[in-house]
């Protein structure tokens, strides 16, 4: 082989070698311009699959969002973060508000617990009193028919003026306690509220009527204590 032969093989040679190279980066540039097109693709299908997911929750505000601009987003989501902030100042106010309240009424529920204790005790002190004074009132009662057996020397006349005395003093008590006495006289109607008939007799008073009473009774208030307890007459 000559020396020009020589010369123009390694020529042919060198020529080839950028020829190879270019092949490479071309290889490389599709490579590159696949993994970005696969890239963008996933960015749009996790952008779908997010915008899917929101239209559960808000499906005009996707469509609002797709139709415009961004600069109109970003003022309507700067309206939704205002209104969002505005609700959740008026959710607190009125956490606030109901925490107050709930206070009030628990503080009113145990002024009304107190208040009623308060009543019972004095309602129970008013009972104790007003048993009391009877209690006082009566041992005048009876230190008086005490006096009245004391009396060793006196005769059947003085003792019985003592105890028609204390027994004016004892009505006179029951009279103070709104009591009433049920002593019907004989020939009176029978009251089937007041009188107990014991049994029916023979009696000159006429039928039906009271013929005798056994032991008197007594009405507190309007209140039936103890029914008197009655004969009834069966006629002659």
């Amino acid at each position: 082989m000559s020396e020009q032969d020589a010369a123009d093989a390694a020529g042919e040679s060198v020529e080839d070698e950028p020829g190879d190279a270019a092949t490479d980066t071309e290889g490389s540039d599709e490579e590159q311009t696949a993994a970005a097109e696969n890239g963008a693709a996933a960015d749009v299908d996790a952008v779908e699959e997010e915008l899917a997911g929101a239209a559960d929750v808000d499906g005009d505000l996707v469509e609002r969002v797709a139709e415009s601009d961004s600069e109109s987003v970003a003022h309507e989501l700067a309206a939704l973060r205002t209104r969002v902030e505005g609700l959740e100042d008026q959710l607190d106010a009125r956490e606030e508000e109901l925490d107050d309240v709930t206070a009030k009424l628990k503080r009113k529920q145990a002024d009304f617990q107190n208040y009623k204790k308060r009543m019972e005790k004095r309602r129970e002190q008013e009972k104790q009193r007003a048993t009391e004074d009877l209690v006082e009132r009566l041992l005048d009662v009876r230190d008086n028919l005490v006096r009245a057996l004391d009396q060793d020397d006196a005769d059947a006349a003085d003792i019985r003026s003592g105890v028609e005395t204390t027994l004016s003093q004892f009505d006179r008590v029951l009279a103070d306690e709104n009591v009433d006495v049920v002593d019907p006289e004989p020939g009176d109607e029978v009251d089937p509220h007041t009188h107990e008939v014991l049994m029916r007799v023979e009696s000159d008073q006429p039928e039906g009527t009271v013929d005798d009473v056994h032991r008197p009774g007594y009405v507190m208030a309007e209140k039936v204590i103890q029914t008197a307890q009655v004969t009834v007459s069966d006629g002659e």
